[in-house]
C-alpha cells in the first residue's frame, strides 16, 4: 500500500467517520487505524521513512506543512485522508543562520530553518532554552509556528551569545543576560 504522498509503506487510511479527529488528540481507537509508516526527524533536522534518509527537499518542506504536534507531545504528519505518527529525536527543525536588523530592544532577530523558512523571535516566536536530561547540556530553541519548534544551532547560539546584553533583573543586583527582539526580551539561560 501506498504511504503518503505515494510513498511506499504499511500506512492504512484512516474511515471516514474518523473525519475531524485529526486536530484533537487521537483516541486509542483511532491509534489503531492510524499509520504505521516509520518516519523519523533526527537531530540534525534530516527526515527518514523507512530508516532511509528523505532526498527530495521538496517533499520534506511539503511534509513540514502538514506536521502537527498534538496536547499529548506526540508528532503527526495529517491530511484529509491518512496521518503518519512522526518521532522527532529532538525538535522538527533547525535554525541554522541568524540575521540581525538594528541594535538594542527594537532589534529584529530572524532565523532561517533547514527548510528555508525565515522566523522573527517575538511574542508569538520565542527564544527559549532547556536543559537536556541525558547531558546537562543548555539547549535553545525558537518557536516557528503552534507547537513546532527549531533548534538553535550551536553556531547560531555562539552569535546570540556575542550580542547578548543585560536585561531585565532577576534577583536585586543581578541582571539577566539575554537578547532582544521586537521589543521582547529572551533570556539565554534555561527556565528554573
Amino acid at each position: 500500500m501506498s504511504g503518503p504522498f505515494g510513498m511506499p509503506s504499511r500506512i492504512r487510511p484512516r474511515l471516514p467517520a474518523d473525519e475531524g479527529a485529526a486536530g484533537a488528540g487521537a483516541s486509542p481507537e483511532l491509534a489503531s487505524l492510524e499509520g504505521t509508516g516509520h518516519m523519523r526527524i533526527a537531530r540534525d533536522g534530516t527526515w527518514y521513512h523507512e530508516g532511509g534518509p528523505i532526498r527530495r527537499r521538496k517533499l520534506v518542506q511539503l511534509f513540514a506543512g502538514i506536521l502537527r504536534r498534538e496536547a499529548d507531545g506526540g508528532y503527526w504528519l495529517v491530511t484529509p485522508a491518512e496521518r503518519v505518527r512522526v518521532e522527532v529525536d529532538d525538535a522538527p527543525f533547525v535554525a541554522q543562520e541568524l540575521h540581525r536588523g538594528s541594535n538594542g530592544p527594537n532589534q529584529v532577530l530572524t532565523f532561517r530553518t533547514n527548510l528555508d523558512d525565515w522566523v522573527a523571535a517575538d511574542v508569538n516566536h520565542p527564544i527559549f532554552m532547556t536543559t537536556s536530561p541525558a547531558t546537562g547540556e543548555i539547549c535553545p530553541y525558537i518557536r516557528v509556528k503552534a507547537g513546532l519548534d527549531a533548534l538553535i544551532a550551536r553556531s547560531v547560539f555562539y552569535e546570540l551569545a556575542d550580542i547578548a546584553a543585560a536585561g531585565a533583573d532577576g534577583e536585586p543586583g543581578e541582571a539577566e543576560l539575554g537578547v532582544w527582539s521586537h521589543g521582547t526580551f529572551f533570556p539565554l539561560m534555561p527556565m528554573r
